[in-house]
């Protein structure tokens, strides 16, 4: 059915040029021991999938771009997967750090864990530990074509007539999800959108929801990601009568989708998991209200007939449809396993605000099938909860996304050498104290730096002896241990991409240099040394100095010669700059910021900043009168760079804001 409707998406409407690619032939190695095979593909830009590994002694898959054919060995590293046991592993997903743009010749090579501590490190060790696995003198590889496109999909689900949900879309560039009924089957290309989602970013979007322009029934949809090809963030491929906005396409030249069947229904459902929490929020897997509503979580004791006592939380006001992964708070928190029952809810007069109890049921009260209010039971498990996503990294900071506590405690980020058994050593950072309850959004400043990208895992730690300060290590392990349930530690991973790292300590200096303590650069490029007044907007103004071209990999001890001298105690920022035209020469201030522009992380230039103290300049007599004479400026007030104490947040951000304005175009030629 999937090839009957791509070919007719194709015969119907004008999709303009397309990528020829050719077959990619998915070579291994012939020898015994490690091996890889790795197929022509069509990818999102973000993931790519590799058929099979072998790794006798385990360690990692490592993707390369075509660059490494012309000796770029570390720079053409763009991904690794997560430490991988010794054995063959089937259909492995590598995160990629550097996202595909465009079609590319990428490289599938096994890579061993050679210090054994299961975080790669081949690019930031230069290239001394985690080589690749060998065979017959040279590395085990296998190439693939890959067409930089999207990837959809979607399952079959209840709906209302007037919106479904897809399951995942990741898109290699900015564009829609649009939903076509089975039409499409007949050859109605236009006519057949029933429905698109929000403008999407590049990226990866989960349970994207897509209201309906015209109401399904029981039938096949078919979810299509769409390019935004004029740039206008606005969904034009109907009313351009095809011209604009058309489907992304495949490594065959074919639309990208899936196919769902969805039926429509009158009845309420919900399904809920067996779950660990910190007593303070439980997930609902799905619901689905024909009409709108809530889902309400009761404890058991409801199967008791204490319909209104037995409820803990209930969720925000959730539209009609099908709704996955509901997070509901508890306003009674769970203080010892029990019972959930999530139990879905109506919106009966219709003010989208839960009055089932206050009304004393006659209002608000639950969907009903046969007679019987629609629910489901789960075990709650009550220790703690914790959830991190992928995401990007300046090195210093891990973002978790929420923990849940049922006792005061912290969040800490390990490296993966966890696994590897290295209890107390994996431990790259802890949150500041967190009280009992539920957090969203908890940043951990690492105490030791990730100079490359790798799986971190958070873990809630108890604040055993009450202290509220953390003393896992310190204690060996005695206080302040994690958080268990089910016999084990409550953890969650994810893949943190790291491209960038610069460490600089306070320092005394002589004001004509500065020493960067460290400096990780994936893709090679620059360290460059900007004084206080970058917090005020001086984007080019307040670069005193640049390190030499720095090649791919980790510096220590980076000396930069400065431009111009620092004069008393001034605050400095060491930022890490791509070379993004290949000169090897810093062209930042030169091109006004076209050229050579910071790498990002999340949005923001990837730096690091310390205290410099130099000498005072020394002033003539002629200087001090003339000083005397001019109007005393205000406390905090600085000159010549100096940051007077601290850099004031606001400025800094607009200042950062102007910067990465100026270099956008650099940072997308990275």
């Amino acid at each position: 059915m999937r090839e009957r409707i791509q070919a007719l998406v194709l015969t119907a409407v004008v999709v303009g040029s397309l990528f020829a690619v050719a077959p990619a032939a998915a070579t291994a190695d012939q020898q015994a021991a490690a091996s890889v095979t790795f197929d022509a593909q069509t990818s999102g830009g973000h993931t790519v999938t590799v058929d099979s590994a072998t790794l006798p002694d385990g360690g990692f898959v490592t993707i390369h771009d075509s660059s490494v054919q012309e000796g770029e060995t570390l720079a053409s590293v763009v991904g690794s997967s997560a430490y991988l046991e010794p054995g063959t592993h089937d259909n492995v997903t590598v995160h990629l750090d550097e996202p595909l743009s465009e079609d590319d010749t990428l490289v599938a090579m096994p890579h061993m864990d050679t210090d054994g501590d299961r975080v790669y490190e081949f690019v930031s060790g230069n290239a001394a530990v985690d080589g690749p696995y060998t065979a017959d003198g040279g590395a085990v590889v296998a190439a693939a074509n890959v067409t930089a496109s999207a990837t959809v999909s979607m399952s079959d689900q209840p709906t209302d007539g007037n919106s479904v949900v897809v399951d995942r879309v990741e898109l290699a560039e900015p564009g829609f999800v649009a939903v076509h009924n089975d039409s499409l089957l007949d050859g109605d290309a236009l006519g057949s959108v029933v429905g698109h989602s929000a403008y999407l970013s590049a990226g990866v979007h989960e349970n994207v929801r897509v209201e309906l322009d015209e109401s399904v029934g029981n039938e096949t949809v078919i979810p299509m990601p769409h390019v935004d090809s004029d740039g206008d963030e606005t969904y034009d491929f109907v009313t351009s009568e095809g011209s604009a906005d058309g489907p992304f396409t495949d490594m065959n030249g074919e639309a990208v989708l899936d196919t769902a069947m969805v039926t429509q229904s009158n009845t309420a459902s919900v399904s809920a998991m067996n779950q660990t929490t910190g007593g303070h929020a439980a997930t609902v897997d799905s619901v689905f209200l024909p009409d709108g509503g809530f889902v309400t979580v009761h404890d058991g004791s409801v199967t008791e007939g204490a319909v209104f006592d037995s409820i803990r939380g209930t969720s925000t006001y959730l539209e009609p449809g099908l709704h996955q992964n509901v997070r509901v708070s508890l306003d009674d928190p769970y203080t010892e396993d029990g019972t959930l029952v999530p139990m879905a809810h109506m919106d009966t007069n219709g003010d989208e605000a839960y009055t089932f109890e206050e009304s004393e049921g006659g209002e608000d009260g639950p969907y009903t099938a046969d007679g019987s209010a629609v629910l489901d039971t789960a075990s709650a498990t009550v220790s703690a909860s914790v959830s991190v996503d992928h995401q990007q990294s300046d090195g210093h900071t891990v973002v978790v996304d929420s923990v849940d506590l049922s006792e005061p405690g912290f969040v800490t980020i390990h490296d993966a050498s966890l696994f590897a058994g290295e209890t107390l050593a994996s431990v790259a950072g802890t949150s500041t104290y967190l009280e009992a309850g539920h957090h969203d959004d908890v940043e951990v400043t690492l105490h030791d730096p990730i100079n490359e990208s790798q799986t971190v895992v958070a873990m809630p730690h108890m604040d055993s002896d009450g202290d509220q300060s953390y003393d896992f290590v310190t204690s060996e392990g005695s206080d302040d241990g994690p958080f268990t349930a089910n016999g084990g530690a409550v953890v969650d991973t994810a893949h943190a991409s790291v491209n960038a790292v610069t460490t600089i300590s306070d320092q005394e200096s002589d004001g004509s240099t500065v020493v960067v303590d460290s400096v990780t650069l994936a893709n090679g490029g620059f360290v460059t040394i900007h004084d206080g007044t970058l917090a005020d907007g001086a984007v080019f103004d307040s670069v005193r100095g640049t390190s030499e071209y720095l090649a791919p990999g980790t510096h220590e001890n980076v000396e930069v010669m400065l431009d111009s001298e620092l004069n008393g105690e001034t605050t400095v920022f060491a930022m890490a700059h791509a070379d993004s035209d290949g000169d090897e020469t810093y062209d930042f201030v030169e091109s006004e910021g076209s050229a050579d522009g910071p790498y990002v992380a999340n949005g923001a230039p990837v730096m690091s900043s310390a205290t410099v103290d130099a000498p005072a300049m020394t002033t003539t007599t002629e200087t001090m009168e003339t000083t005397e004479m001019m109007e005393p400026t205000e406390a905090g007030d600085t000159t010549d760079g100096e940051s007077g104490g601290s850099v004031p947040g606001f400025g800094i951000g607009i200042a950062l804001v102007a910067l990465l304005g100026a270099a956008l175009l650099a940072v997308r030629q990275q």
